[in-house]
Protein backbone atom coordinates (compact mmCIF):
# COMPACT_ATOMS: atom_id res chain seq x y z
CA UNK A 1 0.00 0.00 0.00
CA UNK A 2 1.60 3.26 -1.17
CA UNK A 3 1.91 6.50 0.79
CA UNK A 4 -0.16 8.28 -1.88
CA UNK A 5 -2.96 5.74 -1.44
CA UNK A 6 -2.98 6.20 2.35
CA UNK A 7 -2.96 10.02 2.06
CA UNK A 8 -5.76 9.87 -0.51
CA UNK A 9 -7.88 7.58 1.65
CA UNK A 10 -7.37 9.48 4.93
CA UNK A 11 -7.13 13.12 3.84
CA UNK A 12 -7.50 13.97 0.14
CA UNK A 13 -10.64 11.97 -0.68
CA UNK A 14 -12.58 13.16 2.43
CA UNK A 15 -11.61 16.78 1.64
CA UNK A 16 -12.77 16.36 -1.96
CA UNK A 17 -16.08 14.79 -0.89
CA UNK A 18 -16.74 17.46 1.74
CA UNK A 19 -15.91 20.30 -0.69
CA UNK A 20 -18.18 18.78 -3.33
CA UNK A 21 -21.11 18.42 -0.89
CA UNK A 22 -20.75 21.96 0.48
CA UNK A 23 -20.32 23.69 -2.89
CA UNK A 24 -22.97 21.48 -4.49
CA UNK A 25 -25.50 22.51 -1.84
CA UNK A 26 -24.52 26.16 -2.28
CA UNK A 27 -25.06 25.87 -6.02
CA UNK A 28 -28.42 24.16 -5.44
CA UNK A 29 -29.56 26.95 -3.09
CA UNK A 30 -28.39 29.61 -5.55
CA UNK A 31 -29.99 28.08 -8.65
CA UNK A 32 -33.54 29.55 -8.29
CA UNK A 33 -32.03 33.05 -8.13
CA UNK A 34 -29.50 32.62 -10.93
CA UNK A 35 -31.22 32.34 -14.30
CA UNK A 36 -28.02 33.07 -16.26
CA UNK A 37 -26.03 30.42 -14.39
CA UNK A 38 -23.11 32.84 -13.95
CA UNK A 39 -23.13 32.68 -10.14
CA UNK A 40 -23.25 28.90 -10.18
CA UNK A 41 -20.25 28.90 -12.51
CA UNK A 42 -18.37 31.09 -10.02
CA UNK A 43 -19.22 28.55 -7.32
CA UNK A 44 -17.92 25.80 -9.61
CA UNK A 45 -14.64 27.70 -10.05
CA UNK A 46 -14.33 28.01 -6.26
CA UNK A 47 -15.00 24.27 -6.00
CA UNK A 48 -12.24 23.63 -8.54
CA UNK A 49 -9.74 25.66 -6.51
CA UNK A 50 -10.73 23.80 -3.35
CA UNK A 51 -10.13 20.44 -5.02
CA UNK A 52 -6.74 21.53 -6.31
CA UNK A 53 -5.77 22.51 -2.77
CA UNK A 54 -7.01 19.18 -1.41
CA UNK A 55 -5.13 17.24 -4.11
CA UNK A 56 -1.96 19.31 -3.59
CA UNK A 57 -1.81 20.26 -7.24
CA UNK A 58 0.21 23.29 -8.32
CA UNK A 59 -0.94 24.65 -11.70
CA UNK A 60 1.03 26.85 -14.10
CA UNK A 61 -0.76 28.58 -16.99
CA UNK A 62 1.11 29.78 -20.08
CA UNK A 63 -0.43 31.83 -22.91
CA UNK A 64 -3.15 33.35 -20.75
CA UNK A 65 -2.68 36.68 -22.57
CA UNK A 66 -4.07 35.05 -25.75
CA UNK A 67 -7.59 34.99 -24.27
CA UNK A 68 -9.53 38.26 -24.65
CA UNK A 69 -11.94 38.55 -21.66
CA UNK A 70 -14.42 40.46 -23.84
CA UNK A 71 -14.55 37.70 -26.48
CA UNK A 72 -16.45 34.42 -26.46
CA UNK A 73 -14.65 31.25 -27.51
CA UNK A 74 -14.92 27.53 -28.02
CA UNK A 75 -12.11 26.08 -25.87
CA UNK A 76 -10.80 22.64 -26.82
CA UNK A 77 -8.44 20.55 -24.71
CA UNK A 78 -6.99 17.08 -24.43
CA UNK A 79 -8.48 14.90 -21.69
CA UNK A 80 -6.23 12.80 -19.46
CA UNK A 81 -7.74 12.50 -15.99
CA UNK A 82 -10.63 13.29 -13.66
CA UNK A 83 -8.43 16.13 -12.39
CA UNK A 84 -8.76 17.95 -15.74
CA UNK A 85 -12.09 19.52 -14.77
CA UNK A 86 -10.99 21.18 -11.49
CA UNK A 87 -7.65 22.18 -13.08
CA UNK A 88 -9.43 24.10 -15.86
CA UNK A 89 -12.20 25.45 -13.62
CA UNK A 90 -9.70 26.76 -11.11
CA UNK A 91 -7.39 28.45 -13.59
CA UNK A 92 -9.21 29.62 -16.74
CA UNK A 93 -10.72 32.96 -15.76
CA UNK A 94 -13.15 33.25 -18.66
CA UNK A 95 -16.77 32.54 -17.75
CA UNK A 96 -17.40 29.36 -19.75
CA UNK A 97 -19.74 26.38 -19.84
CA UNK A 98 -19.02 22.72 -20.50
CA UNK A 99 -20.37 20.88 -23.52
CA UNK A 100 -21.01 17.48 -21.96
CA UNK A 101 -22.61 14.13 -22.74
CA UNK A 102 -26.38 14.30 -22.30
CA UNK A 103 -26.28 11.29 -19.96
CA UNK A 104 -24.49 13.39 -17.33
CA UNK A 105 -27.55 15.65 -17.13
CA UNK A 106 -29.57 12.71 -15.76
CA UNK A 107 -27.31 12.15 -12.75
CA UNK A 108 -28.88 13.44 -9.48
CA UNK A 109 -27.44 16.76 -8.21
CA UNK A 110 -24.81 16.92 -10.98
CA UNK A 111 -27.52 16.97 -13.63
CA UNK A 112 -29.41 19.70 -11.78
CA UNK A 113 -26.30 21.89 -11.66
CA UNK A 114 -25.51 21.29 -15.33
CA UNK A 115 -29.03 22.26 -16.37
CA UNK A 116 -29.50 25.32 -14.16
CA UNK A 117 -25.99 26.67 -14.87
CA UNK A 118 -26.75 26.45 -18.62
CA UNK A 119 -24.12 23.89 -19.55
CA UNK A 120 -24.67 22.35 -22.99
CA UNK A 121 -25.91 18.74 -23.39
CA UNK A 122 -24.81 16.76 -26.45
CA UNK A 123 -26.23 13.41 -27.49
CA UNK A 124 -23.76 10.83 -28.80
CA UNK A 125 -26.25 7.99 -29.16
CA UNK A 126 -26.61 8.17 -32.94
CA UNK A 127 -25.47 10.53 -35.73
CA UNK A 128 -28.89 12.13 -36.29
CA UNK A 129 -29.35 12.86 -32.58
CA UNK A 130 -25.79 14.17 -32.41
CA UNK A 131 -26.27 16.63 -35.27
CA UNK A 132 -29.54 17.91 -33.80
CA UNK A 133 -28.02 18.40 -30.33
CA UNK A 134 -24.96 20.15 -31.78
CA UNK A 135 -27.20 22.47 -33.82
CA UNK A 136 -29.21 23.25 -30.67
CA UNK A 137 -25.96 23.83 -28.78
CA UNK A 138 -24.79 26.31 -31.44
CA UNK A 139 -28.06 28.21 -31.16
CA UNK A 140 -27.84 28.39 -27.35
CA UNK A 141 -24.22 29.58 -27.51
CA UNK A 142 -25.18 32.41 -29.89
CA UNK A 143 -28.34 33.38 -27.99
CA UNK A 144 -26.71 33.47 -24.54
CA UNK A 145 -23.28 34.68 -25.72
CA UNK A 146 -21.49 31.79 -24.04
CA UNK A 147 -17.95 30.50 -24.11
CA UNK A 148 -17.83 26.70 -24.05
CA UNK A 149 -15.21 24.09 -23.20
CA UNK A 150 -15.11 20.85 -25.20
CA UNK A 151 -13.00 17.72 -24.74
CA UNK A 152 -13.09 16.60 -28.41
CA UNK A 153 -11.50 13.20 -27.69
CA UNK A 154 -14.87 12.30 -26.17
CA UNK A 155 -13.37 10.85 -22.99
CA UNK A 156 -10.15 10.29 -21.08
CA UNK A 157 -7.34 8.80 -23.13
CA UNK A 158 -4.44 6.59 -22.15
CA UNK A 159 -2.31 7.47 -25.18
CA UNK A 160 -0.76 10.84 -26.09
CA UNK A 161 -3.80 12.10 -28.00
CA UNK A 162 -6.90 10.27 -29.21
CA UNK A 163 -8.73 11.09 -32.48
CA UNK A 164 -10.90 14.21 -32.19
CA UNK A 165 -14.62 14.12 -32.78
CA UNK A 166 -15.93 16.80 -35.14
CA UNK A 167 -18.47 18.27 -32.71
CA UNK A 168 -16.25 21.12 -31.46
CA UNK A 169 -15.50 22.25 -35.01
CA UNK A 170 -19.19 21.94 -36.00
CA UNK A 171 -20.37 24.06 -33.06
CA UNK A 172 -17.63 26.65 -33.58
CA UNK A 173 -18.50 27.04 -37.26
CA UNK A 174 -22.26 27.22 -36.63
CA UNK A 175 -21.88 29.71 -33.78
CA UNK A 176 -19.20 31.75 -35.57
CA UNK A 177 -16.83 31.72 -32.59
CA UNK A 178 -13.04 31.42 -32.68
CA UNK A 179 -11.48 28.35 -31.10
CA UNK A 180 -8.79 28.37 -28.42
CA UNK A 181 -6.70 25.15 -28.31
CA UNK A 182 -5.34 24.14 -24.91
CA UNK A 183 -3.03 21.39 -23.68
CA UNK A 184 -3.07 19.83 -20.23
CA UNK A 185 0.22 18.38 -19.06
CA UNK A 186 0.69 16.39 -15.86
CA UNK A 187 -2.91 15.63 -14.88
CA UNK A 188 -2.59 11.94 -15.78
CA UNK A 189 0.40 11.65 -13.45
CA UNK A 190 -1.56 13.46 -10.72
CA UNK A 191 -4.38 10.90 -10.90
CA UNK A 192 -3.68 7.97 -13.26
CA UNK A 193 -6.56 6.07 -14.85
CA UNK A 194 -7.76 2.95 -13.02
CA UNK A 195 -6.09 4.07 -9.77
CA UNK A 196 -7.56 5.63 -6.64
CA UNK A 197 -4.38 7.26 -5.34
CA UNK A 198 -3.97 11.00 -6.01
CA UNK A 199 -0.28 11.80 -6.28
CA UNK A 200 -0.55 15.59 -6.60
CA UNK A 201 2.39 17.48 -8.07
CA UNK A 202 2.75 20.02 -10.88
CA UNK A 203 0.35 20.57 -13.78
CA UNK A 204 0.66 22.90 -16.76
CA UNK A 205 -2.04 24.45 -18.96
CA UNK A 206 -0.70 25.69 -22.29
CA UNK A 207 -3.01 28.03 -24.20
CA UNK A 208 -2.55 28.37 -27.96
CA UNK A 209 -3.44 31.05 -30.48
CA UNK A 210 -7.09 31.53 -31.40
CA UNK A 211 -8.20 29.81 -34.61
CA UNK A 212 -10.77 31.76 -36.63
CA UNK A 213 -13.88 30.12 -38.08
CA UNK A 214 -14.79 33.14 -40.22
CA UNK A 215 -15.96 32.13 -43.67
CA UNK A 216 -16.09 28.41 -42.87
CA UNK A 217 -19.08 26.13 -43.44
CA UNK A 218 -19.92 22.80 -41.84
CA UNK A 219 -18.32 21.12 -44.87
CA UNK A 220 -15.00 22.39 -43.50
CA UNK A 221 -15.43 20.68 -40.13
CA UNK A 222 -13.11 17.75 -40.86
CA UNK A 223 -10.26 20.01 -41.97
CA UNK A 224 -10.85 22.27 -38.97
CA UNK A 225 -10.90 19.27 -36.63
CA UNK A 226 -7.53 18.15 -37.98
CA UNK A 227 -6.19 21.68 -37.53
CA UNK A 228 -7.40 21.72 -33.91
CA UNK A 229 -5.80 18.36 -33.15
CA UNK A 230 -2.53 19.50 -34.73
CA UNK A 231 -2.64 22.67 -32.59
CA UNK A 232 -3.17 20.71 -29.36
CA UNK A 233 -0.46 18.22 -30.36
CA UNK A 234 1.95 21.09 -30.98
CA UNK A 235 1.22 22.48 -27.51
CA UNK A 236 1.83 19.01 -26.09
CA UNK A 237 4.96 18.69 -28.23
CA UNK A 238 3.61 15.30 -29.32
CA UNK A 239 3.76 14.04 -32.94
CA UNK A 240 0.48 12.46 -34.08
CA UNK A 241 -1.16 10.91 -37.12
CA UNK A 242 -4.06 12.85 -38.58
CA UNK A 243 -7.36 11.08 -37.99
CA UNK A 244 -10.82 12.31 -37.03
CA UNK A 245 -13.91 10.64 -35.68
CA UNK A 246 -17.38 11.40 -37.09
CA UNK A 247 -19.90 13.46 -35.12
Amino acid sequence: MSVDFILTLLFKAPAIILSTIVMGLLSLIMSPFDKSGDRQCKIARMWGKMLLFAMRLKVTVTGEEKVDPAQNYIFVSNHLSYTDTPVILGNIKTNFRFMAKSGLFKIPFLGHHLKTANHIPVSLENPREAVKSLTDASRLIKEHRLSVLVFPEGGRGEGPLQPFREGAAYVAIKSGLPIIPMALIGTREAMPMHRIAITGGKVTIRIGDAISTEGLTVRDREALTNKLRDAVAELLETPINTYTQPL
